[in-house]
């Protein structure tokens, strides 16, 4: 969600940058996360409402909608002077600018798998993000893992070969959905320590909104767009997105900043369970042998993880750190 806001058994340097849950702000995170993940769980059932639509327009709409959202939210929580304050900070505007790129390429490859089909694939995806996200800790942060997430990450890696070999590509649309969403989430946990979640949010959509302002005009101007072409409750639709896409990311936001990343880990499948099944029993999608075996191996490889992070949790209390030692491990 490496710092990762959605893995049980992540590296001890994320686990000493995830704030302490204690009281109040724990069981706001809690709901909170557990807000976001219902949310996004059901959004396959939300997309195809708003067909004709394309992905690439629905993604537009996603956008502009959700900065109208976010100016107003802005306002009336009186955040405005937090969202200029980051405005002026070049850095952490580039930083969120990355953000904003991997959130946007995740929207798009999530609505083409739902309005193709892929549900469950788009499931895989985040089944298959806490094994990306520990692999992120290796690449990046230069973590050692121990043997029981090194063995994790292997049935992952089989997994994927599985699924491969037995339905006859590679499960692209769930690899770039944990790649994204994975990297997207070690980018946010890192800034969220000076950056609010609405604030934060609201610079990525000013970001993203120039280019998908001009696409909606270009479209709209050739006659091929269609918003207000089929209705107003297509038109509606649309633009509900922005309160659609703006409620659970803020949402998750909050729930990364309060809660320990082994409980954001836990919770976080809520999510590709919620569309695992929709997309087995809603969309009737099919379920080889290969798959069901490549999705077992998956799901072996998250209970190895989340039973190893709950023991590294039960233990980390134990080992009280040396004067100095939390403080660099958190800028590191």
């Amino acid at each position: 969600m490496a710092d990762d806001p959605t893995t049980p058994g992540v590296p001890a340097r994320a686990r000493a940058s995830a704030p302490p849950a204690a009281g109040g702000p724990a069981r706001s995170g809690l709901a909170a996360g557990l807000g976001a993940f219902l949310i996004w769980g059901v959004l396959p059932l939300y997309f195809p409402l708003l067909e004709p639509a394309g992905p690439v327009e629905i993604i537009a709409h996603r956008v502009v909608w959700s900065l109208g959202f976010c100016v107003l939210l802005l306002l009336v929580t009186r955040s405005w002077r937090a969202f200029v304050t980051v405005l002026r900070s070049p850095r952490t505007v580039a930083v969120l600018g990355l953000a904003a790129v991997l959130l946007a390429v995740n929207w798009l490859v999530y609505v083409y798998g739902v309005l193709n089909d892929h549900v469950v694939d788009a499931a895989l995806g985040y089944f298959v993000n806490p094994l990306v996200t520990v692999a992120l800790a290796v690449l990046v942060l230069r973590e050692r893992l121990r043997r029981v997430q090194w063995v994790a990450l292997g049935f992952g890696a089989a997994a994927v070969v599985v699924i491969t070999v037995g339905y006859g590509r590679l499960p692209w649309i769930a690899l770039v959905l944990a790649a994204s969403f994975g990297t997207y989430g070690l980018i946010k946990n890192r800034v969220g320590r000076s950056v609010a979640a609405l604030p934060g949010f609201a610079v990525e959509t000013v970001v993203l909104a120039p280019l998908a302002l001009g696409y909606l005009l270009v479209i709209g101007a050739r006659g091929t767009g269609t918003f207000g072409a089929h209705g107003t409750w297509n038109s509606l639709a649309l633009a509900s997105a922005g309160v659609v896409t703006t409620v659970p990311l803020l949402l998750f936001n909050s729930a990364a900043r309060r809660l320990p990343l082994s409980v954001v880990g836990l919770i976080q499948y809520v999510t590709p369970v919620l569309q695992f099944v929709i997309g087995v029993t809603v969309g009737h999608e099919r379920m080889p042998v290969a798959r069901w075996v490549g999705f077992g191996l998956v799901w072996v490889a998250l209970a190895i993880l989340t039973v190893d992070g709950l023991r590294a949790a039960r233990r980390a209390p134990r080992a009280a750190p040396r004067p100095g030692r939390e403080g660099s491990a958190v800028s590191a």
